[in-house]
């Protein structure tokens, strides 16, 4: 064995490192200076093993903290960007530095089959040639600059891809795809040029017209198109053709191009094949005037006057102003090529894509601008944002009611408490009945928020519409007043409809009070109804109604009339054309929730000056006729039967709870309080504790309401429960509680409703 000593002594030495050596000849001095106290050596050892213990211990701790800290925050931070990215309308993923797939919107799941788990390469293997090249190169970028973009050159098309670092190891990666075959349509020449002149796309009207499909540009043409006039030599089967030749736009190095065929012209001179081309097409000056329009152009977009109309006058620009979009292009300053518009046309509402291309004619610079019928495109973008935007008005509606359910349920509750101390005679007692009124008119206007986010509790049953509007033909009248006269007709072989009665008489009722509010100087009301049988599907509005057998209502006034542009606006949360203090807005809105709720359709029809006519379709009932549901307990009902047994009350709300447990103890009940589904279960893991009946909130936070009831129920099968929620029964998912013994008490609800629902499950 070496000697120490021999290896400190020894510089040269090659068994030990230096700097080893220099440490071991400090402690060996340490040492020698400590030998006076080296009795206490092996309890101070003791300690410094100990301290360096907890000191590596606390150290291991901070970094696995910080750890899952920072894995918390990056996991946030893709939630977040998933919520985003599922608006999009272009492929959109966040995906690891792996390329491991994390999230993928609808667009991305759907185009490049990108779902989560997935690798990011074996998604892209079906656009790019060489998948794993590009992403290594921009995700390089990315983690440098932060962000990085580049159109990728493919067979057919140039695609723009971008990616940005999101931190943490994770990036965003947007796919700009085209729409494959954009030209195909478009009944004029139209080639697309990529790298080296050679053509991704020959349209099909410039294989016509070529009489084939060439592969280079070279092919094309046998000479530069002059610059002057844009005019060519075009090579077909049939021989040498003359065309102009302009550019529809450019993506990177990729550009598309319009050949228009001169032939016709050079022939008898008159310009007549420009006025029948069969695309829409007009000439522009940079100030925008419409120097000339061909035949398509002029059914397009209506009568001008060539010189003299310009196009701001039929156009309308949905971003800027149309004429600095024109001057952009003139003075070849960066800009969009193509342009959605809408034509300020009074019959009907149209868009048109319109494509701009630069020419020079003797030194002087016009504008071609190439049009496109984009009316039934723009109708399927509209129906798909205002998709979005009622679910996500719905949502916010939906939760916004929910919260305050809450709050009323403890306002009114605790206001139920009031007044069981204060009889008529107290100074007092009056205040509190405004309260509990208004309370209950809170309620109300909350419930039509539930209606329109058709979340609503309803209680359908099979109803006669005769039947159900007779009854109620007394209070229709009341409500339109003496200069309205209110029309009835029925269809003589009405059939039965499936339907909450009393929200379809809400829905009748705002129907003809917005009538009457559109009828000031007096007028008539016509209530009709009828059974319609539709054998194809019936698309309007953007909705679309299946096939099958439909009782309509129909509410026809002769008043005012809706405007055009408000049409599309009238079953909006908070939309009103009347003046401030005269509507809430939510009368509409609340129709329109009820009949969706009801698996019905409403659609409008109006013509300002000329009265409006609302149509109701709902779906012909296929149920036998029923018993009427069991009731909720009403809320002016003033039970007050005592009753005896041991609930446990189960709400996260601490008012809501609070309130509970003094309603139910007035009556009688012993009550066991939980703040939470885990806090219930623990109370019933005590075998000796008898309970009667859980009243449990739906949704709390951690466990939900039917999720720790079907496990309680697993040692105590035979107790009872009654649901409450700020939401419905809808709650509960689409496949219901499916539990036995169970009722549902939805919020707001009085000390009268929540005690007698306990006794009848009790008893």
């Amino acid at each position: 064995m070496t000697d120490a000593t021999e290896i400190f002594s020894d510089p040269s030495s090659k068994k030990t490192p230096s700097g080893l050596r220099l440490v071991s000849l400090v402690v060996i001095g340490e040492l020698l200076i400590l030998s006076p106290i080296v009795g206490l050596l092996p309890q101070m050892w003791h300690i410094g093993f100990i301290v360096a213990g907890v000191s590596m211990l606390s150290a291991v701790l901070l970094v696995v903290v910080r750890g899952i800290i920072a894995d918390h925050i990056a996991q946030q931070v893709v939630k977040t960007m998933a919520v985003f990215t599922e608006q999009e309308l272009v492929p959109c993923v966040i995906a690891n530095a792996q390329g491991d797939i994390l999230t993928a919107n609808p667009e991305a799941r759907t185009r490049i089959r990108a779902f989560p788990g997935n690798r990011l390469e074996q998604c892209l293997k079906s656009m790019f040639a060489n998948p794993p090249a590009i992403l290594l190169r921009l995700q390089s970028r990315a983690e440098i600059y932060g962000k990085a973009h580049e159109e990728v050159v493919t067979i057919g098309s140039t695609i723009p891809v971008s990616v940005f670092d999101v931190g943490s190891g994770r990036f965003c990666w947007r796919f700009h795809l085209d729409v494959p075959g954009q030209w195909d349509e478009v009944s004029v020449p139209v080639v697309t040029e990529g790298r080296n002149g050679t053509l991704l796309r020959v349209n099909h009207a410039a294989a016509h017209f070529l009489g084939r499909r060439p592969e280079k540009l070279h092919d094309v043409f046998t000479s530069e198109p002059r610059e002057k006039d844009n005019l060519t030599e075009v090579q077909t089967v049939e021989g040498p053709a003359s065309a102009a030749v302009y550019e529809l736009g450019r993506s990177g190095i990729v550009r598309d191009l319009l050949i228009l065929p001169m032939a016709q012209a050079e022939k008898d001179g008159n310009g007549t094949s420009f006025a029948d081309l069969p695309v829409p097409i007009m000439c522009l000056s940079p100030d925008g005037r419409i120097l000339e329009a061909n035949r398509l152009a002029v059914k397009l977009i209506g009568d001008i006057e060539p010189g003299e109309t310009n196009v701001d006058q039929i156009m309308q620009a949905l971003g800027h102003p149309i004429l600095d979009w024109l001057a952009l292009t003139a003075a070849q300053e960066p800009t969009m090529r193509s342009e959605f518009l809408r034509l300020t046309r009074q019959d009907k509402e149209v868009f048109v894509q319109v494509t701009l291309a630069r020419v020079v004619n003797n030194g002087q610079v016009s504008l071609i601008a190439v049009l496109n019928d984009a009316t039934e495109l723009k109708t399927l973008e509209a129906q798909f944002v205002q998709g979005q935007k009622m679910q996500a008005v719905g949502q916010l509606a939906g939760g916004v009611a929910h919260d305050f359910n809450n709050l009323l349920t403890a306002i009114s509750g605790h206001c139920d408490l009031l007044l069981l101390r204060h009889d008529q005679g107290d100074p007092d007692y009056g205040d509190l009945v405004q309260i509990n009124q208004n309370a209950n008119r809170a309620a109300a206007l909350v419930s039509q928020l539930l209606a329109f986010s058709r979340k609503q509790t309803l209680q359908p049953e099979v109803l006669d519409l005769r039947d159900t509007i007779s009854d109620l033909i007394h209070l229709l009248n009341r409500l339109v007043g003496e200069k309205i006269r209110l029309i009835l007709s029925h269809d003589p072989v009405l059939k039965p409809v499936r339907a909450d009665k009393r929200q379809l008489e809400q829905v009748l009722m705002n129907l003809v009070v917005n009538a009457r509010d559109a009828m000031p100087d007096g007028g008539e009301v016509r209530i009709e109804t009828e059974v319609v049988v539709l054998n194809t599907p019936l698309t309007r509005d953007r909705a679309t109604v299946q096939p099958g057998e439909y009782v309509t209502v129909k509410v026809i006034d002769s008043g005012v009339g809706i405007p055009a542009d408000k049409l599309q606006k009238v079953f909006e949360p908070f939309y009103t054309t009347k003046r401030t203090g005269e509507g809430t807005g939510l009368g509409l809105s609340t129709v329109y929730g009820i009949v969706k709720q009801t698996g019905g359709f409403i659609f409008v029809d109006s013509f300002q000056g000329h009265g409006s006519e609302f149509t109701v379709y709902l779906p012909v009932s296929t149920h036998a006729q029923q018993g009427q549901a069991e009731k909720l307990p009403s809320a002016n009902t003033h039970s007050a039967r005592q009753g005896e047994g041991v609930v446990l009350l189960v709400e996260d709300e601490a008012p809501v709870r609070a309130f509970a447990t003094r309603a139910l103890r007035l009556k009688g009940y012993t009550v066991l309080e939980a703040g939470s589904a885990e806090e219930a279960l623990r109370l019933l893991e005590d075998g000796a504790l008898n309970v009667d009946v859980f009243v449990t909130d739906v949704v709390m936070p951690g466990m939900d309401g039917p999720t720790w009831v079907r496990k309680a129920k697993e040692t105590r099968p035979d107790v009872h429960v009654i649901f409450m929620s700020g939401y419905t029964e809808g709650a509960f998912g689409d496949s219901g509680p499916e539990i036995t013994n169970s009722t549902f008490l939805p919020k707001p609800f009085s000390l009268n409703q929540l005690t007698e629902a306990v006794f009848q499950q009790l008893n």
